[in-house]
């Protein structure tokens, strides 16, 4: 059995593209997997630790094989808690809305909490940057309010895509699949959120 974790970050619910499109894929990837263990963190109603000066210091303190104070090793828990839970998915969907050609702060704010030495990714002068989460398939399921394909014209303003990549290609993902629901603020925005859903459902049922 394989636990699929859905990392959701828009707010807005069943008026999401985003959620919408990440449902039908999961409809279809419990047909095909009834074994499966499924589940969807909510990353608006989340309790995420605030990455503050604390913390900051007990991440530098395993960083230079320091001792922690008592206060940074319970900020320090707090993460590693949060980087558990992440890597003890075997699979994950990850939607999420374009905000200002990024991505919506919560999801930011989870993603430093994950990006951690000795959590999801080590250094050492020798080999460098090596990421820690391997062998793990993703599929990420944009919505983007305006179209940013190659060749729009607008695609070097995608800092939504981009940086979803280069973050989990960095702590070790090599399997990376991508759906875009897009235009969504466009009168075809039906028939993209459509053509997204059929797409995410042949997906679901194969992944």
């Amino acid at each position: 059995m394989s636990k699929l974790l859905h990392i959701q970050s828009s707010p807005r619910g069943d008026r999401s593209a985003s959620i919408s499109v990440a449902t039908l894929f999961l409809q279809t990837y419990q047909a095909a997997n009834p074994g499966d263990d499924v589940e969807t963190l909510d990353l608006w109603e989340a309790d995420l630790p605030e990455f503050n000066g604390e913390t900051v210091d007990a991440k530098y303190a395993v960083l230079h094989g320091q001792s922690q104070t008592t206060t940074q090793v319970a900020a320090w828990n707090a993460v590693v808690k949060i980087a558990d839970h992440f890597k003890s998915a075997d699979k994950f969907v990850l939607s999420l809305p374009m905000w200002n050609f990024s991505i919506p702060y919560k999801l930011k704010h989870y993603i430093d909490i994950l990006a951690q030495p000795g959590l999801t990714f080590s250094f050492t002068p020798e080999e460098g940057y090596k990421g820690l989460v391997t062998g793990k398939p993703l599929v990420v399921i944009y919505a983007r309010g305006g179209a940013y394909a190659p060749g729009t014209g607008a695609e070097g303003y995608d800092q939504q895509s981009a940086y979803i990549k280069q973050f989990f290609d960095f702590i070790g993902f090599t399997d990376i699949r991508e759906i875009f629901v897009e235009p969504t603020l466009s009168p075809t925005k039906d028939e993209a959120v459509a053509a997204a859903g059929l797409a995410a459902a042949e997906a679901g049922s194969k992944f």
